[in-house]
């Protein structure tokens, strides 16, 4: 099936059109897939509906770059519509055999589409020679059902090749309302068996009933599991968002398919970021994209004709049993004049720029003589929209403040004598990578007017900073 059915919704004001992060030409978007190196690109998929501003039947739609940061439009991947996507092209990933590109994704049904709680789900494959045009396998689905100790929820497939197999995980709901992972494999991407649990919740309140967009790899000799849980209870300073994404740390096992771990960690502590995937570029660096946004979340961008978008791409690092994101090396073409750089002598001081819409701002500190003071990062726009992140050196809390409900959110550094602060702020966005990407923030921020920039402390202090207008 082809995107024709409609006229696609056009974007009717740029005033939140992000410069230089990735975003679906219009319409909604959400969660990242596929994500792939393949014949000189990097391929980013994503699910789209390009009819409206809302979310709706599930589409793949597609975008290929050389840097990771400029992209390119390509046509829509996949259109659901057939028996075996009826209702939704949902989530899944991508993997090269053969010098062909293979795409992996849910199928999703509704048995009543006037109940929406009432679905079933499948697995699927489409293929592609040149990496644009995409032919669905005419013996789909390649896993029909999933176990049957298992609910109705089984989606978001995640595959890779270990020792010339193939495997495949898939987030899923036990009979029991628990989030778990299920392993398949295949000698040829398209039979698959059931291989087992690879780990389950102990229960809905600490661990959630839903885990989705499963990734498992290794990283600095580890295995990771990262996914997106549903259900886990808020505590004092974790788990404040509707969702979560995080990850364990552990030791998979190939013979038993099963993953021995430690406890839950969440990867971002931002309002905004979920259902993230992962990639291997050429040169080996295990790359992510997360989707920066939340459900439920406001998204005042669904007026002007699009809604959604990604956060720039972050390389994952392994240290002390920590994942630390840092923005790829790339970003650093983005660079397109250095606006300041001196030390700064500060208690509250006000950074003149010119431009503060596309920025990237890095600060560096030392609390040697002043261990128990705070440090601050304030910003405040024209029309009365806030957001601010506090470093308390004598508990290493962080503290990001966003106006508007809900406004907390907190991390932890293990510094305390000194901190290092990059921030990239973008039309509607702010991501803080904190002390080399061991705390890292990831927020929309919705303004119209100018915003002006405070560093603040209750002691002078001396701040290094760089700051770059970004083009």
């Amino acid at each position: 099936m082809e995107v024709n059915q409609f006229k696609v919704i056009p974007v009717t004001n740029h005033r939140y059109r992000l410069k230089y992060h990735f975003s679906a030409p219009s319409g909604w978007m959400n969660d990242p897939n596929g994500l792939v190196y393949f014949k000189g690109f990097y391929h980013v998929f994503y699910q789209y509906y390009p009819y409206d501003s809302s979310w709706g039947p599930m589409h793949w739609g597609h975008a290929r770059s050389e840097d990771l940061l400029h992209w390119e439009n390509l046509p829509v991947a996949l259109v659901p519509g057939d028996i075996e996507d009826e209702d939704g092209c949902f989530s899944g990933s991508a993997i090269v055999k053969d010098n062909k590109l293979f795409l992996i994704y849910t199928g999703h049904h509704y048995y009543d589409k006037n109940d929406q709680d009432n679905f079933w789900q499948n697995q699927n494959i489409a293929i592609s020679e040149d990496g644009i045009h995409f032919k669905k396998y005419e013996k789909n689905p390649v896993i029909s059902n999933p176990p049957s100790d298992n609910t109705q929820h089984f989606r978001d497939p995640k595959v890779w090749e270990h020792d010339g197999i193939y495997y495949l995980i898939v987030g899923s709901q036990n009979s029991e309302k628990l989030g778990r992972i299920l392993l398949y494999k295949s000698k040829d991407l398209l039979n698959w068996q059931y291989n087992g649990v690879v780990t389950v919740a102990k229960n809905i309140k600490n661990d959630g009933f839903m885990w989705e967009c499963p990734d498992l790899f290794r990283l600095n000799g580890r295995d990771i599991l990262l996914f997106s849980p549903q259900g886990i209870e808020r505590q004092k300073n974790r788990f404040l968002n509707l969702y979560q994404t995080g990850y364990f740390i552990g030791k998979f096992n190939y013979l038993n398919s099963q993953l021995k771990h430690g406890s839950f960690e969440e990867l971002d502590k931002g309002h905004d970021f979920y259902a993230t995937q992962t990639f291997i570029a050429p040169d080996g660096r295990r790359i992510l994209f997360g989707w920066m946004d939340m459900w439920e979340a406001s998204m005042p961008e669904k007026r002007d004709g699009w809604a959604g978008a990604l956060t720039l791409p972050r390389e994952l690092i392994l240290h002390d049993s920590k994942i630390y994101m840092l923005p790829v090396s790339e970003t650093k073409s983005l660079r397109r004049k250095k606006v300041l750089d001196q030390s700064l002598s500060v208690s509250d001081t006000k950074l003149d720029l010119s431009n503060t819409k596309h920025l990237e701002i890095n600060l560096q500190a030392n609390f040697e003589e002043w261990l128990g003071s705070y440090f601050e990062v304030y910003l405040k726009t024209t029309d009365d929209k806030e957001m601010s992140l506090t470093f308390n050196t004598k508990t290493c809390l962080l503290t990001l403040f966003r106006s508007g409900p809900d406004p907390y959110r907190y991390g932890k550094t293990l510094q305390n004598k000194k901190i290092k602060i990059r921030i990239f702020i973008d039309t509607s966005s702010v991501e803080f990578f904190i002390n080399d990407g061991e705390v890292v923030f990831s927020e929309r921020f919705y303004y119209e007017g100018k915003m002006n920039i405070n560093l603040c402390a209750n002691e002078q202090i001396t701040v290094n900073s760089q700051i770059y207008d970004l083009k």
